[in-house]
């Protein structure tokens, strides 16, 4: 027989374990800290451009950031914060090379599906690091109590009350508080019931905790993290408890209310890692995004799964239009809920594998032009990557042959770069949208 006792033993084991790894894949300090990149990566793969002009451009202008040079090496090699200097500094065709933005509020994508292995953590940490060497600032959003993205991005000390938990708590402080101060219901005109909400609850005080107060740097200087751990797998029994406590609350609104209040300019993207499940916190996920890009393996098990996540996705968020439409506020986010674009993508995929081919077409007759074209290959690369906690844009490209990287690299590069051109107008529209709004609103 194991008691909990034995369990806990257990757990203490894989803790020490746990320091262990974290000292062989992070510095001696057991902090994850962020590569320098060399003037070849910087040059053709972030900035787009020849090696040769790079350097001329360089040589020419002593305010340019010039790197560092390695002992017994010539190339020189560049941090993130310099990369991102050169990008505003250096003009062709006398535009500088910072990336596509529209006025308005960041774009939010979630990445969700049913199915555990799906790729969801490989993909959220790729496109998040992808997305910040293009210039963009990135949020991310780690829904998932297995806290990958988080441990991937550096994050090991992390207590409940800085998760998603703890805003969906502090959101149901926050409105049944204003609900009990209302004279009236919105629509009906009928005055609410006082809500109470208990000691056990209140008594934390989150309902006290700024919006910055939820966000954690990472290693990586334009890319910041709501994180989450272990102890955030409560918040399934939590938050039926919340809505026992106040049936009003629109508990799926809670982390669109909380992005809403986020300063307009001080991220561009914002991604969301979604657990392997449909529940409180990934109906969160998928309220508060603008579009969902739901990755799978290329197996006929992950393509079935895929189906079951759409089908039921459906029918929950047809609930909460039928349940709160009209009732309750949903900050900027309206119901029905309605997504921007989807897209399909791919992932674990073998080129040579003719049962990976056959899926492909599969998933391409049934999702359309919804499928990305360009799935996100297994390489050895990108599993050397995964058992380090790390993106292939991490690794050193000197740990191993630079076409092996390169290999790695450029899968999600195509990947990146295809969902970013589905993105963009998709960001632009919503912008247009939202000023609208705000239009007939004054």
């Amino acid at each position: 027989m194991i008691t909990h006792e034995e369990l806990r033993e257990i757990q203490g084991r894989s803790l020490k374990m746990q320091g262990w790894i974290r000292e062989q894949t992070f510095s001696p300090e057991k902090i994850k800290s962020l590569r320098r990149f060399s003037s070849w990566e910087v040059s053709e793969l972030i900035l787009g451009m020849n090696q040769s002009t790079f350097r001329g451009r360089l040589a020419a202008d002593p305010s340019f950031p010039a790197g560092k040079v390695e002992p017994e090496g010539r190339q020189r090699w560049f941090s993130l914060d310099e990369v991102n200097t050169l990008r505003r500094k250096i003009k062709v065709k006398g535009k500088n090379l910072m990336p596509a933005r529209p006025k308005g509020r960041a774009f939010r994508s979630a990445i969700a599906n049913f199915k555990g292995g799906a790729g969801k953590s490989t993909v959220a940490l790729h496109f998040a690091h992808a997305a910040a060497l293009d210039g963009y600032r990135v949020l991310v959003v780690d829904f998932d109590p297995q806290a990958t993205l988080s441990h991937s991005m550096g994050l090991t000390d992390v207590s409940e009350e800085q998760t998603v938990w703890g805003i969906m708590a502090r959101d149901l402080i926050r409105e049944t508080d204003r609900m009990n101060a209302a004279p009236v219901a919105a629509e009906s005109g009928t005055a609410l019931p006082r809500r109470a909400i208990p000691d056990s609850v209140r008594g934390l005080g989150l309902q006290e905790l700024r919006i910055s107060d939820f966000i954690r740097p990472t290693n990586w200087p334009t890319i910041d993290i709501v994180p989450s751990c272990a102890n955030a797998a409560f918040v399934e029994f939590a938050s039926a408890q919340y809505r026992h406590l106040n049936p009003e609350w629109s508990f799926f609104a809670a982390v669109s209310r909380y992005l809403d209040q986020l300063p307009d300019d001080e991220w561009d993207l914002i991604f969301f890692d979604c657990p392997p499940a449909i529940g409180y916190q990934s109906m969160n996920a998928v309220f508060a995004a603008d579009m969902l890009c739901i990755p799978s393996g290329p197996g006929y098990w992950e393509y079935d799964s895929t189906t079951s996540f759409i089908g039921q996705l459906s029918e929950a968020l047809e609930d909460l239009s039928a349940g709160f439409e009209g009732a309750m506020p949903t900050g900027k986010m309206a119901l029905p809920k309605a997504f921007q674009d989807v897209r399909f993508l791919l992932t674990r995929f073998e080129s040579g594998n003719d049962l990976h081919r056959a899926m492909y077409e599969a998933f391409g007759k049934v999702f359309g032009d919804k499928l990305a074209k360009h799935p996100i290959e297994s390489t050895r690369a990108v599993e050397q990557s995964n058992r380090f906690l790390s993106s292939v844009y991490e690794i050193d490209y000197r740990e191993m042959t630079r076409e092996t990287w390169r290999r790695a690299r450029a899968t999600f590069d195509q990947a990146w770069s295809e969902y970013h051109a589905t993105l963009l107008p998709a960001w632009a529209a919503l912008s247009e949208q939202d000023a609208q709004d705000v239009d007939r609103s004054a």
